[in-house]
């Protein structure tokens, strides 16, 4: 499969002009393909060559202007079209093409619950090829008219408004102009609740038997809908340009959601089948938030080229959390995101494969490259740095200027140039050096108070290791003489930084504690002076505001990862203070840090027992402390990590026998499988017990809990099925991949997977050319021997980089996993 260079892209630009497809999908065909006929209807400007994308399984037919076309001239994916003509042309093709289990193009999937199908698109990037026919790239947009014949019993969904015609086909209303990247299309016996806001459909759809577990939160997913297309309607001039707004919650779906026009696809783990926390409510309304936002970022103002991805991701991970806590109940997101999404942005800034926010075009110069941009800089990074931005340039001066580039680039494309000058015409600041300052740059800046104190003042600078500019709020707090425990705020300092040679000269003695980016409106690390340190300490919990506390723990993780902070001081920190915590994402944050980074990798093998008593000590103080059910979502985390920390296996074996937590929750199937995956990790269940659990829960997700715990079990023989599976028999789905991938390395079972660590990396190398980006993806996310933390295996990860030739996708992600155990062995041995 070729991939479309830039260079490409823009010389096809330059030649055509598309108006118009014509498509007729039907997936009446088999399990295995669909038939697809597309008509596209373009114009040469000049003379000339150029080519079509199409990935069939078997090309029928090709017409040009009425002349056939040799199906056999297709060439990598690519159709010739020589010798074009100045003017009009029409382009038919005739292809059957294959459904997809990997979660790219037409991924099909059948229910295990009930054994009805559903199928949906993901067109993203260069799989509208897997699709249908296309000149596909994002600056080529164009009318997209869609039929689809589907069985019987099935309903079908689109971009635009969808209705079933005379001969049972089913027809989209055309969509106005959109990149072939947004078409989507999502058929099936849908279970969909449907009503109408400001004169638009709104539609949310899951499948059937998960149609309990929508009409549940039906009123809350739709009541966050509504909030935040009134709050988008009140910030953009520009209206709401789609017909329609569906949101569908499909199976095995890759990403977190797809903002296609009218058609958004979620990941269908967004319906609850178990309990879940409000922050995990709220985490599901960012991502309602997010979607919704590229509605004007992406799809109505879509970029030129893959380089420009940010314009994308960027503003819409930021008008997610900002709109979502305006317009909601949910008026903490900014915690949340401090806790959960920033470290994303700042470990993948520190990494080799790093890359400026708005990387310079030619370090993007194909879609497989492009892929690559796909992370934790486009999204966190990004999104902090326009939180920046919105504190400096002022939020009305930043719509302004939003709410120009909408007018000027509407149904259009534009580039971070086009998006600056629509800022630089809406304030008198230099957006342009802003923009060079914040975007084009790569690295994490590190900001450090220093502190003097004299003569009944004090003075405070900041010391910046870095290069751009940063405001910042700095709090000062003093601890209270009646209750030590407790902290009273003092002063909040408004600074620009750098501050130049001159420190801030402020009244009175010193406070307890200084802190540095409270409010986390900048993107840098912050380190405390070493008095703030130790009244952080020992007084955290006494800290009112959440974000400030947030704050803070970003910078013991920060300080853990530079290898400035013993991982067992992290655990001691969290000992001492989250069994007072009270705000979820914080505690389930802390927790993740604690159990999957200090004491899996951070610590040696040898001072993993005593880390893990650690976590279940803190776990046991939060679950007795919620025992008269004041915070179930408090103690829903302390139970889940509970489990996962449990070292013997009596007691949580008894959870299991007697089908709930003494105290509370019942054991939901959520809480079962975790339950028995680590059972299965200690070596505590076995296969019948596993097919009993499955029996009882014969779910996708049961699938995947098997899958996990199977994986799991401390045999060589288990083990071997797994990897066989993994690696050889290429039938798994990408879902059922990625639990099989997750129950097979575990911390406690090195002696039993070591052998597998060289066969990882030729093994993986073979898969990923096999069976693409997607499941290369997962295999060097998932697969990847994280726990191995030893010299020897990362000489051998070093060693397949070197030598190895594999697709750009799975070696993007071995230089991030091989720099993060890089990382691990440093902290483990300072």
């Amino acid at each position: 499969m070729s991939v479309l260079t830039r260079d490409e892209a823009q010389t096809r630009a330059r030649l055509l002009d598309v108006q118009r497809y014509t498509i007729a999908l039907d997936l009446t065909q088999g399990d295995d393909t669909f038939d697809s006929r597309t008509r596209i209807a373009f114009t040469a400007r000049e003379a000339g060559d150029t080519f079509v994308e199409l990935k069939p399984a078997t090309l029928r037919s090709v017409t040009l202007d009425g002349q056939p076309i040799d199906p056999e001239t297709l060439t990598d994916d690519r159709l010739a079209l020589t010798g074009l003509t100045a003017g009009a042309h029409e382009l038919c093709i005739d292809a059957d093409m294959r459904y997809s289990r990997t979660g790219e193009g037409m991924h099909r999937f059948t229910d295990p619950t009930d054994g009805e199908t559903y199928v949906y698109t993901q067109l993203f990037m260069d799989d509208v090829q897997r699709t249908f026919a296309a000149f596909d790239q994002p600056d080529l947009k164009a009318l997209f008219e869609l039929t689809v014949t589907a069985p019987e019993g099935w309903s079908v969904l689109a971009n635009g408004i969808t209705e079933q015609q005379p001969d049972g086909s089913w027809k989209a209303a055309t969509t106005p102009l959109i990149s072939t990247y947004l078409v989507a299309v999502a058929a099936g016996p849908w279970h969909s609740v449907r009503t109408e806001h400001a004169g638009i459909p709104f539609g949310i759809h899951c499948r059937r038997s998960l149609a309990p577990h929508l009409d549940a939160d039906a009123d809350e997913i739709l009541d966050i809908t509504r909030a935040c297309y009134d709050r988008f309607h009140e910030k953009f001039d520009e209206p709401y340009p789609f017909d329609s707004y569906d949101q569908a919650f499909v199976p095995e779906f890759n990403a977190g959601a797809m903002e296609n026009p009218g058609l958004v696809t979620f990941r269908d783990e967004f319906i609850y089948r178990s309990a879940v926390t409000d922050t995990e409510r709220q985490t599901r309304g960012m991502v309602i938030a997010h979607e919704m936002a590229h509605m004007w970022f992406g799809d109505l103002v879509t970029l030129q080229w893959w380089d420009d991805i940010w314009l994308n991701e960027s503003f819409a991970e930021y008008m997610g959390y900002q709109t979502l806590a305006e317009a909601t109940r949910f008026t903490d997101t900014w915690v949340d995101f401090a806790v959960a999404r920033k470290g994303w942005g700042y470990d993948a800034d520190q990494r080799p494969s790093t890359h400026p926010v708005a990387p310079d075009p030619e370090a993007v110069p194909d879609t497989a490259s492009a892929l690559l941009n796909f992370d934790g800089i486009s999204y966190a990074k990004g999104a902090s740095a326009l939180r920046q931005l919105v504190a400096w340039l002022g939020e009305k001066d930043f719509l302004a200027g939003i709410n120009t580039h909408f007018a000027r680039h509407r149904f259009a494309n534009a580039t971070l140039a086009d998006f600056i000058d629509s800022l630089a015409s809406a304030t008198d600041r230099d957006v342009h050096a802003w923009a060079a300052q914040w975007l084009g740059t790569t690295g994490v800046d590190t900001l450090t108070p220093r502190i003097e104190e004299s003569d009944g003042t004090w003075s405070l600078a900041v010391d910046r290791d870095g290069s751009r500019p940063h405001r910042i709020t700095v709090s000062t707090f003093d601890v209270d003489a009646v209750d030590p425990a407790q902290l009273l705020p003092r002063d909040r300092i408004e600074l620009d930084v750098p501050m130049g040679d001159t420190a801030k000269a402020l009244p009175g003695r010193r406070p307890d504690l200084v802190l540095l980016n409270d409010g986390d409106l900048t993107y840098a690390k912050v380190r405390l002076d070493t008095t703030s340190w130790d009244t952080a300490v020992r007084t955290l919990s006494g800290i009112p505001e959440p974000l400030t506390r947030a704050v803070f723990w970003n910078a013991a993780r920060d300080m853990v990862r530079d290898g400035e902070l013993a991982p067992t001081a992290y655990l001691d920190a969290a000992r001492a203070h989250l069994p007072h915590e009270s705000d979820l994402a914080i505690t389930q944050g802390v927790l993740t840090f604690a159990a999957t980074q200090i004491t899996d990798r951070y610590l040696a093998p040898t001072d993993r027992p005593a880390a893990l008593a650690a976590l279940a000590a803190i776990c046991r103080d939060l679950i007795r402390r919620t025992e008269d059910g004041s915070d179930t979502g408090l103690r829903l985390i302390a139970v889940r990590h509970f489990i996962d920390a449990a070292t013997q296996p009596e007691s949580i074996q008894g959870w299991l026998a007697e089908g709930s937590v003494p105290g509370g929750p019942e054991l939901d199937p959520e809480l079962r499988w975790r339950i028995l995956t680590r059972l299965a990790v200690l070596g505590a269940t076995d296969e019948p017990t596993i097919a009993a659990e499955l029996d009882r829960d014969p779910s996708a997700t049961g699938q995947e809990g098997a899958a996990r715990c199977r994986a799991a079990l401390p045999t060589p023989e288990a083990k071997e099925a797994a990897w066989s599976a993994l690696f050889s028999s290429d039938t798994l789905s990408n879902y059922l991949f990625t639990a099989t991938a997750q129950g097979f390395w575990q911390p406690e079972q090195a002696d039993l997977t070591s052998q597998y660590v060289p066969r990882f990396y030729e093994d993986a190398v073979a898969l990923a050319a096999r069976r693409g980006p997607a499941i290369a993806d997962a295999a060097g996310r998932y697969a990847f021997p994280a726990y191995e933390t030893t010299p020897t295996a990362l000489a051998q990860g070093e060693a397949c980089l070197a030598e190895a030739d594999m697709i750009p996708a799975l070696r993007r992600k071995l230089v991030d996993q091989l720099d993060d155990l890089r990382r691990a062995l440093s902290v483990q041995t300072p």
